[in-house]
């Protein structure tokens, strides 16, 4: 093919909003796994392209069950979309358990991934004896009763840039467990808890191990010296198991 028969492909970027009770994660895997958010909104943008084959990538790949208010996600098209007007389209053909918030050209550069300057997760936890039926699916839950003080402090050793071996998830690879927490809070409405978090980058499973953290701590299973040694450590043994999926958000990313 001569270089002048070459189709332009122009950067796209757009925000995602997904439930992810249903689905296996965001990266496309195995179709016997179970749907994927990747594999609907490939198969989406193909439908809007005469069945392109469309890659893209996400600003993170959250796990089964989790879920996501600010997912970002880019890729390049032969067709240049006006702002918004593309969230628009695949809002037509996505399925209802994710919608196309925004959307708009990006520079060439622009990558979903890589240009992000930090992530925010939030973590929502039911306190009590029982939880509604209803809140199952979008958070976690602890019959114990938690000291607020308690889970203060703990939030407090997360702060800074620091290893975080003893957060990462078994098998994991990645070149280094050093990260930068820029914002570590909790915060109550009624009796949930809702935990804030902001880094630079997170480990697999990293704000679920420090909802584990959190739990343990808050109601009395070890104390916030003993967190603390722990994540000295760089030994995920000594950390306490992570929380479940349920409760995790995917707030924003900033770039």
């Amino acid at each position: 093919m001569d270089e002048d028969d070459v189709p332009a492909l122009f950067n796209q970027r757009v925000t995602l909003s997904y439930d992810g009770y249903g689905f296996a994660g965001f990266q496309a895997q195995d179709k016997d796994k179970g749907r994927t958010i990747q594999d609907e909104v490939e198969a989406a943008l193909g439908r809007l392209h005469g069945d392109a084959f469309i890659r893209i990538e996400g600003s993170g790949r959250t796990d089964q069950g989790v879920h996501a208010l600010g997912q970002v996600i880019s890729f390049r098209v032969p067709r240049l979309w006006p702002e918004n007007e593309l969230a628009r389209a695949l809002n037509s053909t996505l399925p209802k358990d994710i919608r196309a918030m925004a959307s708009s050209p990006v520079a060439p550069g622009f990558h979903a991934r890589r240009s992000a300057v930090s992530k925010h997760y939030r973590y929502l936890l039911d306190v009590g004896e029982t939880q509604h039926a209803v809140r199952r699916r979008y958070a976690g839950h602890t019959g114990f009763k938690l000291e607020r003080e308690v889970l203060d402090r703990v939030a407090a050793l997360f702060v800074g840039r620091q290893d975080f071996a003893s957060l990462r998830n078994a098998g994991t690879d990645v070149k280094t467990t050093v990260r930068e927490v820029k914002r570590s809070e909790v915060r109550w409405e009624d009796s949930t808890m809702i935990f804030d978090v902001e880094a630079d980058g997170f480990l697999r499973r990293m704000v679920r191990a420090m909802v584990g953290g959190l739990i343990a701590a808050g109601r009395g299973a070890v104390t916030v010296e003993q967190l603390a040694t722990a994540l000295e450590s760089h030994d995920r043994s000594a950390w306490p198991a992570p929380a479940g999926p349920e409760g995790l958000y995917l707030v924003s990313v900033r770039y």
